[in-house]
């Protein structure tokens, strides 16, 4: 059983070309922190230049947001709005306020709207 399913599946898709392109637009790197009882996982993200690369390195970013693992995976499945958890206090933001921005624009919306999933699809597959 793979826990990590959505999250690794979220991560895919930045790489590949996120909804919107959005993290393109950014420039710098962004780590997020994500904890689960005494261990700790990272994802590092660096956007340069149109690019979007994901790595597991524990390096200093221009930016960290921190986490539960739990609360991640609402995230990236649309059932936990990261606007409302950071105000709740569940999420910590260090550094560039705007490349945590662009990545609260990449993460899906409330499942509700599941119209979104062909959209993704359109000419992506390779």
């Amino acid at each position: 059983e793979n826990m990590n399913e959505p999250i690794e599946e979220f991560f895919e898709r930045l790489t590949r070309g996120d909804p919107d392109r959005l993290l393109r637009r950014g420039e710098g790197t962004l780590r997020i922190d994500l904890t689960s009882g005494t261990t700790t996982e990272r994802w590092f993200i660096t956007m340069q230049g149109g690019n979007v690369s994901v790595s597991h390195r524990n390096a200093k970013a221009d930016s960290v947001i921190r986490t539960s693992k739990d609360q991640f995976e609402g995230m990236v499945t649309g059932k936990v709005n990261a606007m409302s958890a950071a105000l709740r206090g569940l999420v910590s933001l260090e550094g560039d306020p705007s490349l945590q921005v662009l990545f609260q624009r990449a993460l899906p919306g409330p499942p509700s709207n599941a119209t979104g999933r062909g959209a993704t699809a359109t000419g992506r597959r390779t």
